[in-house]
C-alpha cells in the first residue's frame, strides 16, 4: 500500500465534509437525495479512487504497469444510474435534474479527494455551492420571470378536456408552472357548461406561440384563447389536420 493510514483518514474525512456541504444544501430544499446520500457518494468515490490507485501495488511483481483510473472510471457510469433515480416527472414537468447533477459532480469531488487533488476538490465544492445557492435565485428572478407567460382558455366543459390541453402544451415543449380553474358556468347561448382555465407557462427563449394557438384551436370545444391578456381569434386560425 503506497499510502499511510493518516492520509487515508484525511482523504475520507475531506470527502465527508465536501459531500456533506453539497448534500446539506440539497437537504434544506427537501430534495430526493440529501445530506446522507451526498456524503455516501463522495466518500464511496474517494475510497474507490484510493483502491484503484493504491490497492493493487503489492499484488503484482516487477514489469507490470497498473492503470489507476480503470476502476475509478466505473464510478461515473454507476453514478448515472443513481442520479436517474432522483429525476421525477410530475404533471408534464421534470424535477430533480439539479439534484442528479449534484450527485454526479459530488462523485467527481470524491474521486479528486481520493487521489489527493485537494485544491481541485475544494474549489469544485465552492463553485457547486455558489451555483446551488445563488445562481438559482438569478434564474428565478431574472431569466425565468421573463419566460413565464399566462395562457387563458375558455372551453365547453367536457370529459378529458384538461388532459388534451396538457398534451398540446407538453408537445410544444412548455412547462406548466401553475394552473387555475374557475367554476363551471352555464352558457345559455350554447346550452352547455363552460369552464375557464388559466395556466402559467415557462416558455423557451425562442418560442413561436402561433404554433401553440393553432394546435389548441383544433381541440373540440375551445371557445376563446387569451395570451398575455390579448385575445386570440380562434375562428381565424388555420386548423392543423
Amino acid at each position: 500500500m503506497g499510502i499511510n493510514l493518516w492520509e487515508i483518514a484525511l482523504r475520507l474525512g475531506l470527502a465527508v465534509i465536501f459531500g456533506g456541504l453539497v448534500g446539506f444544501e440539497r437537504e434544506t430544499h427537501n430534495r430526493p437525495a440529501g445530506f446522507r446520500t451526498h456524503i455516501l457518494v463522495c466518500t464511496g468515490s474517494a475510497l474507490i479512487m484510493m483502491v484503484s490507485a493504491y490497492g493493487f501495488l503489492n499484488e503484482f511483481g516487477a514489469g507490470y504497469q497498473l492503470d489507476p483510473g480503470r476502476i475509478a472510471a466505473q464510478v461515473v457510469t454507476g453514478i448515472g444510474f443513481l442520479g436517474a433515480g432522483t429525476i421525477l416527472q410530475q404533471r408534464g414537468s421534470i424535477r430533480g435534474l439539479t439534484t442528479a447533477a449534484s450527485i454526479w459532480v459530488v462523485s467527481g469531488i470524491g474521486l479528486a479527494t481520493g487521489i489527493g487533488f485537494y485544491s481541485g476538490a475544494a474549489l469544485a465544492t465552492l463553485l457547486v455551492l455558489i451555483s446551488l445557492l445563488y445562481l438559482g435565485r438569478v434564474d428565478r428572478k431574472l431569466l425565468q420571470k421573463r419566460r413565464i407567460k399566462i395562457l387563458q382558455i375558455k372551453a365547453v366543459d367536457q370529459s378529458g378536456l384538461l388532459s388534451r390541453v396538457t398534451k398540446v402544451i407538453n408537445d410544444s415543449k412548455l412547462e406548466i408552472k401553475k394552473a387555475y380553474f374557475q367554476a363551471q358556468e352555464y352558457d345559455s347561448s350554447l346550452e352547455k357548461d363552460v369552464v375557464d382555465i388559466e395556466l402559467a407557462l415557462v416558455t423557451p427563449h425562442k418560442f413561436d406561440e402561433s404554433i401553440l394557438f393553432s394546435r389548441l384551436s383544433t381541440l373540440s370545444g375551445i371557445l376563446k384563447i387569451v395570451w398575455q391578456g390579448e385575445d386570440i381569434p380562434v375562428y381565424k386560425m388555420e386548423k392543423d389536420h
